[in-house]
């Protein structure tokens, strides 16, 4: 990753992790400058694997509904960017950050039971090749009874310490 497409991740996740973390949402005007970005700064090829590779693995969440619009659209940025090597490092990171960080939140809001039994709601779901969500709308990432955290945050940070980290 040249340092030009480094900084360009960095102004974008960071922009993006605040104004999720504030707002709880990620703007299409900044998803769509991160992409136009990355067929810019990478090889055409190169950021259109990395859209695909996201693509691939996040669309699936969102039509399980276990993450927004605004995460995938934020992640197919991002991997125009960073293209779909590091793009997969990315996603092991930040799904690893956010195992951590939704284990506190949920022990922090006691709601520990009630997660364990969705746990195993949502094994039994994908047992009967059932949307999770159908039953039980809390969820559904986008319902407002739903223990959510700002993912777009999680995804930030985990970019940011990817960063750090190659700078060491």
């Amino acid at each position: 990753m040249t340092q030009t497409q480094a900084a360009v991740l960095a102004a974008l996740v960071a922009l993006a992790g605040a104004w999720d973390w504030k707002w709880r949402l990620i703007p299409n005007w900044m998803t769509v400058t991160g992409v136009v970005a990355g067929l810019l700064l990478h090889s055409p090829l190169a950021a259109l694997k990395g859209i695909g590779v996201a693509l691939l693995v996040y669309v699936p969440l969102y039509l399980l509904r276990a993450v927004g619009g605004g995460d995938l659209k934020l992640m197919a940025a991002v991997g125009s960017i960073v293209g779909p090597d590091v793009w997969l490092v990315l996603f092991v990171l930040s799904a690893v950050l956010g195992g951590v960080a939704a284990l506190v939140l949920v022990v922090a809001k006691g709601r520990l039971r009630r997660t364990l039994a969705n746990v195993g709601h949502i094994l039994g779901a994908a047992s009967r090749a059932s949307a999770p969500h159908a039953e039980r709308p809390e969820l559904d990432a986008g319902h407002p009874e739903a223990l959510t955290l700002p993912r777009g945050t999680v995804i930030a940070t985990a970019a940011l310490l990817y960063l750090a980290a190659q700078r060491l």
